[in-house]
C-alpha cells in the first residue's frame, strides 16, 4: 500500500498517495518544528499571527537537530523557558507562495510541557502579536480562526 500524504494546499486538505517525489519536485522543501505546549494548569500555548491563532514553530537551522528546533522556536516566538518534550506528534505538510516561489513546509510536531510562570513575550519581528495561554474550553473558539493543520493536530 503506497505512502499517503495530506497536505494543506489553500488550506484545504489533499491527500496524496501517488508520485510524492513528482509532487514535491514543483515546490522548495522547508523543515520546521514547533511545539503544542501545555502549561501547569493545562492551559495551551497559542501565537496570533497574520490574523490567525496558530501554534509555535520555525524552520530548522543548519546543524540542528528538530528537537532543539523546535524547543528553540517555541522559546523565541513566546517568551518561554523551562521546556520539556513529552513526545512527537504527526508531521504536517502546507503549501505557500513566497516572492514568487512555491513552498512545501514540513512541521515536525511535539507535545510539550512547562512549568514557566512568566510574562509571555510575542516575537513581535516574526509577526506574532500575542501569546496566551488559552483555557481547554476557549481552545475550539481559538481554532474557528487558525489552519486546518493546526485544528488537525490539537483535536
Amino acid at each position: 500500500m503506497p505512502q499517503k500524504y495530506k497536505v494543506y494546499i489553500n488550506n484545504e486538505p489533499k491527500i496524496i498517495t501517488d508520485n510524492w517525489e513528482i509532487f514535491c519536485a514543483d515546490y522548495s522543501l522547508i523543515e520546521a518544528a514547533g511545539g503544542l505546549v501545555y502549561n501547569y494548569e493545562s492551559q495551551l500555548l497559542m501565537i496570533f499571527r497574520n490574523g490567525k491563532w496558530d501554534l509555535p514553530k520555525g524552520k530548522l537551522e543548519l546543524n540542528e537537530n528538530i528537537k532543539e528546533c523546535a524547543i528553540r522556536e517555541v522559546e523565541e516566538e513566546c517568551g518561554i523557558s523551562g521546556l520539556s518534550i513529552v513526545n512527537a506528534l504527526q508531521d504536517t505538510y502546507h503549501t505557500y507562495e513566497l516572492n514568487g516561489e512555491k513552498i512545501l513546509k514540513r512541521t515536525y510536531w511535539f507535545a510539550m510541557h512547562t512549568d514557566f510562570k512568566g510574562i509571555l513575550v510575542p516575537q513581535t519581528e516574526e509577526g506574532i502579536t500575542k501569546v496566551v495561554w488559552v483555557d481547554k474550553e476557549q481552545i475550539a473558539e481559538k481554532l474557528n480562526n487558525s489552519f486546518g493543520n493546526i485544528k488537525e493536530l490539537v483535536k
